[in-house]
């Protein structure tokens, strides 16, 4: 229901001038309209400032980029994190994929890729199926790049190891790995 007093009020020459009122919403059931698009890329964006000290546990559910410093441990589990230039991370990096600029240390695992960048440090172990360093990026500490379900089947391992046994020989075998050891002691 439209009101006068709100949406005109005259100004000194009387005049009346249209007052301004911000943006109405949306219809629930127009999804694709601009201001919605605006408000997600907007939500998407969440930076941690040079000037922020969080020390203990940080948990998201959306992308982010750390430029203070982190104690703890950090989870992201199905997003990207980026330590920026001037970020200090001292924690456990749990995420989809880290970026890294500033400095890591601790240790970082992605199940995507981890990418240090140039002048960026990690001091800690990597586990990702995907690893870049970049020259003149620092790295102390280990790789393992296995790859989701690959420890069940890695291509190196011998057939008879990965292949399953019957079920009728596997209670033998660990009988008489059980009693081995009596054996031994009798």
């Amino acid at each position: 229901m439209w009101k006068r007093d709100e949406a005109v009020r005259p100004v000194s020459g009387g005049q009346p001038v249209a007052a301004a009122q911000p943006p109405a919403p949306a219809p629930a059931g127009n999804a694709g309209s601009r201001p919605e698009t605006n408000h997600l890329m907007e939500k998407d964006i969440v930076n941690i400032g040079k000037s922020v000290v969080i020390k203990g546990e940080l948990n998201g559910s959306e992308d982010l980029t750390i430029e203070g410093h982190v104690e703890g441990t950090i989870q992201l589990r199905d997003h990207v994190l980026t330590i920026g230039p001037n970020g200090k991370i001292k924690a456990q990096v749990f995420a989809k994929a880290v970026i890294v600029l500033g400095e890591v240390t601790g240790n970082v695992t992605a199940s995507d890729k981890v990418d240090i960048r140039d002048n960026g440090s990690v001091d800690g172990d990597i586990i990702s199926p995907r690893v870049a360093i970049a020259e003149g990026a620092h790295f102390r500490g280990s790789v393992d790049m296995q790859r989701k379900g690959a420890a069940a089947a890695s291509p190196g391992a011998p057939k008879a190891a990965a292949a399953p046994q019957p079920a009728a020989q596997q209670p033998a075998q660990q009988k008489q790995e059980q009693n081995a050891p009596q054996r031994v002691g009798a």
